[in-house]
């Protein structure tokens, strides 16, 4: 905006007035109500026309500059505003609230909403699949206080979290639609990459202010009733959300009833590296296509589906729930009742985020027609959960009760598939008011009445022509063709002359009109009327019906489940408060589905005195997808879910780590390999004894014998040190001497074979080290040129042959990080005798050109050399 622009006392009242509105709301694009249009101005202009791709014009001047100026139709613009906010930008949303009729000057205007990314509740603009959350975020030292809020549902928690990982992990899973953060901490660059940021000043997060705010809320003395008193960092950056919500509403949150607090001690803990690898709901490639949520997710309702996507993401440790959504599953199983209650639940629909929106009194006449439908599922749904043998359906049945006063009352007040919105009336149903009958009465007769006028009149007159009609610009009138006009009676008044007519109004025809168009205001103000008064109605009962709708939806997934088991041939895995793993025919959930092949299901074992296992093989052979397998397994056990094996018992487990792949971290300035190794550092901080830890090609991103010596010494301090359970897939062969200085330390390997120099993977996996590498093989089936692979083999064959000393002329020594300066040798007092033809023959012999086969030829030849000497 021009300097000029800025100069409000040059420009008219309504560019003054909007300049007002715009002061208050600088970052946001400021939709400014103008008739049928949202219109935006100077800067907000440019930025929506090219984010929304319309038409940038300049129409009249203020300030003696023409006004940059965009427009959207407001009965579309919740398209608009979908766009807006996916591309992280907010709007205020400034209505007309003055009667124009009365108005001296500009008809008054008030931002009546802002909307931002995460504080949606329109269902136009939530993705109904996934919460939709505002986060904010404070820190003390290296303590980092979190809360969230999903506004569309009502759901309010805190925790407090120690080190910046276990924070970039909890953004992971929650992955926020915006993100408030404390000015002062200087967190942007561990922020940076994170979408939605907004800067909130220091005295947002002040303490005595949160504790206001938040008591006030919950209409208590203090907290300590929700179990977070003394948690100060996390009150804090609860006090500048709640805050940040009303401000954005406008209104009060009356469905935000208490507060929640998570404790890292009650999840499974997954850091951002293993939810990425897992690929839970998303992708490697970032669709949700081959996840494990697009195999087990076939809810019913979107709230049940926004829940399972919870439940993937934090997996318990407290075996009690677990077993008892187990219990509930294996009772829905029984008979295929889940079969029965299915078609129920898809008849409720998403009452979550319709609940939400009655208490924030913008729920639309259909919101509240699926509420109605909801209600009246339950009394049939009760029956059929009735029968279940199961602790935790018992208290789901509880929890989702029975409302026959509110089902009454809409099935009472709501008509058959209403219109979209209150504004054009139509949605009370009939015999609900009699005032509101009484007056739509007298404007629906209105028909009737015209056309009896119309006869009565032509009869009197004799003007064939004569006739009664109705525009909202001249009201009621009769019309009489020019030819006849000049019979047209004393008392008709002139109203309107057009080319081929003339338009009269009579006293009677007034007196009605008057009586008419009143009567249909009225209504329509009395209809708007009752329907906010049901929407108090409702609200007034929001508790219970906030819980039936948390019942539902947990229902609703763990009917999915039950389903899910059945068509996949899933297990009930047998859950122990010990440590280990022990899965008989396991399969991954992933692969299985999407693979043309059948897929090979294979053993896993570990326990107290095999906690790691070495894990050899060629590429392809399936290393990564038995590893990822017992990863999913152990998560959905955690979670009550059956898992896809023949059998499994599972051990509690307090993380699940993954170290499977990198790539360049380019905006962070990190290479594949410092990837990779702060991946690998993390593990190693913070695995325990029963932690599950899966490591993939450790060492692969640099020099051999660097990545040789660190992929040894992490492995060793995993199986001594940590002890946790750990899968540890290598090509260094090096690592199969593991288990002769480790206890605890076991051999296994994918099997491959070769048939015409061609490799064929078996994907099954047995005891012991593997034999070969396959890696020509696998370059070969990859389409490497033939020719590549020809040379390939010849310089395979030479380096085999090659004495260790082999090296060409000039070449630099590898810098190794782990090794010390080799001492200079020492020139002998006397001449060398004749070295031993055994030291002669290990001397010719290069260890790293070796496939494992011809290691152990070797050896035994070398033995069997030995052995004709005694």
């Amino acid at each position: 905006m021009s300097k000029k622009a800025a100069n409000k006392s040059t420009h008219t009242p309504m560019m003054q007035q909007y300049f007002r509105i715009k002061a208050e709301h600088p970052d946001e694009l400021v939709f400014y109500r103008m008739g049928d249009f949202y219109e935006l101005f100077y800067d907000d202009a440019k930025r929506a026309s090219r984010l929304l791709d319309i038409s940038l014009t300049s129409r009249g001047h203020s300030g003696g500059e023409p006004i940059p100026m965009a427009g959207i139709p407001y009965h579309s613009a919740d398209n608009y505003i979908a766009k807006i906010v996916k591309s992280g930008e907010s709007v205020a949303i400034a209505e007309q609230i003055g009667d124009p009729a009365t108005s001296k000057g500009p008809v008054e205007r008030k931002v009546v909403r802002v909307v931002t990314p995460g504080t949606l509740t329109d269902e136009a603009l939530l993705d109904e699949h996934r919460d939709n959350l505002l986060l904010a975020l404070t820190r003390d030292a290296d303590r980092f206080g979190l809360a969230s809020l999903d506004i569309s549902a009502g759901r309010f928690w805190v925790t407090e979290l120690d080190g910046e990982s276990a924070l970039l992990g909890e953004l992971a899973r929650l992955r926020p639609a915006e993100l408030l953060h404390n000015e002062e901490d200087g967190l942007e660059p561990l922020l940076d990459g994170f979408v939605g940021l907004r800067r909130q000043p220091p005295w947002n997060f002040e303490l005595d202010t949160a504790h206001r705010l938040l008591t006030g809320q919950f209409q208590t003395k203090d907290l300590s009733g929700f179990g977070c008193e003394e948690l100060h960092t996390a009150l804090r950056a609860a006090g500048c959300l709640l805050q940040y919500a009303r401000e954005t509403q406008r209104t009060a949150l009356p469905h935000i009833r208490s507060i929640s607090t998570e404790q890292q001690d009650n999840s499974v803990i997954l850091d951002a590296a293993t939810r990425r690898n897992l690929e839970l709901d998303t992708n490697l490639m970032g669709g949700s296509e081959n996840t494990l949520c697009s195999v087990l997710d076939r809810t019913a309702t979107p709230m049940g589906s926004r829940l399972l996507r919870r439940w993937l993401h934090r997996p318990l440790r407290n075996l009690e729930a677990i077993r008892k959504r187990q219990q509930c599953i294996g009772s829905l199983l029984d008979d295929f009742r889940f079969e029965l209650l299915q078609p129920l639940l898809k008849q409720i629909g998403d009452i979550e985020r319709i609940l939400s929106r009655v208490a924030l009194r913008s729920a639309r006449p259909r919101d509240l027609e699926r509420l109605k439908l909801a209600l009246g599922c339950l009394p049939e749904l009760q029956q059929l959960l009735s029968p279940l043998d199961s602790p935790r359906a018992s208290e789901l049945a509880t929890l989702i009760s029975e409302f026959p006063e509110q089902h009454a009352l809409l099935e009472k007040a709501i008509k058959e598939n209403p219109p979209v919105v209150i504004r054009d009336g139509g949605v009370i149903a009939e015999g609900y008011d009699a005032e509101l009958d009484e007056l739509r009465a007298l404007s629906e007769n209105a028909g009737g009445y015209l056309v009896e006028l119309e006869q009565r009149e032509k009869e009197r007159t004799g003007i064939a022509t004569l006739k009664v009609g109705y525009n909202r610009v001249h009201g009621y009138y009769i019309e009489i063709s020019r030819a006849q006009s000049e019979l047209a009676p004393a008392e008709y008044i002139r109203r309107q002359t057009l080319k081929n007519a003339e338009r009269f109004i009579t006293p009677e025809l007034k007196e009605f009109e008057d009586k008419a168009l009143s009567s249909k205001s009225r209504a329509l103000a009395r209809e708007k009327m009752l329907y906010e008064a049901l929407l108090e109605t409702l609200a007034a009962e929001l508790a219970p019906l906030q819980d039936s709708a948390a019942g539902l939806a947990e229902l609703d997934v763990l009917n999915n489940l039950a389903a899910r088991a059945e068509r996949l041939d899933y297990c009930a895995p047998q859950l122990e408060s010990e440590p280990g793993i022990q899965i008989s025919g396991g399969r991954h959930p992933v692969v299985e589905r999407v693979s043309e092949d059948p897929f090979v299901a294979n053993d896993l074992q570990l326990q107290s005195d095999r906690r790691m296992l070495i894990i050899t093989g060629p590429n392809m052979g399936g290393k990564s997808t038995y590893m990822r397998q017992a990863a999913l397994i152990v998560l959905l056990a955690h979670i009550g879910s059956y898992v896809p094996a023949a059998q499994a018992q599972i051990g509690l487990v307090d993380r699940i780590f993954t170290r499977m792949g990198s790539s360049d971290d380019l905006a962070g300035g990190r290479s594949t390999f410092m990837v990779e190794m702060t991946e690998t550092a993390n593990i190693l901080h913070n695995a325990s004894p029963r932690s599950l830890v899966l490591m993939d090609e450790v060492g692969r991103g640099t020099s051999t014998f660097d990545g040789l010596s660190l992929a040894w010494s992490s492995a060793r301090h995993l199986a001594a040190q940590t002890r946790a359970f750990t899968l540890f897939a290598t090509h260094y062969f090096e690592l199969t001497a593991l288990p002769e200085q480790e206890s605890g330390v076991a051999n296994i390997h994918l099997t491959a074979t070769e048939h015409n120099d061609h490799i064929i993977f078996l994907h099954s996996v047995h005891e012991g080290p593997a034999s070969q590498s396959y890696g020509l093989q696998v370059a070969k089936l990859a389409g490497v040129p033939l020719a590549v692979i020809d040379e390939a083999k010849l310089k395979l064959q030479q380096l085999e042959s090659a004495p260790v000393s082999a090296q060409p002329a000039g070449a630099p020594l590898q810098n190794d990080l782990f090794s010390q300066p080799e001492p200079q040798p020492q020139v002998p007092l006397s001449a060398p005798t004749e070295p031993h033809p055994l030291e002669q023959q290990l001397g010719r012999i290069d260890p790293d050109s070796l496939t494992p086969r011809q290691a152990l030829e070797k050896l035994y030849q070398l033995k069997e050399a030995l052995d004709n000497e005694k």
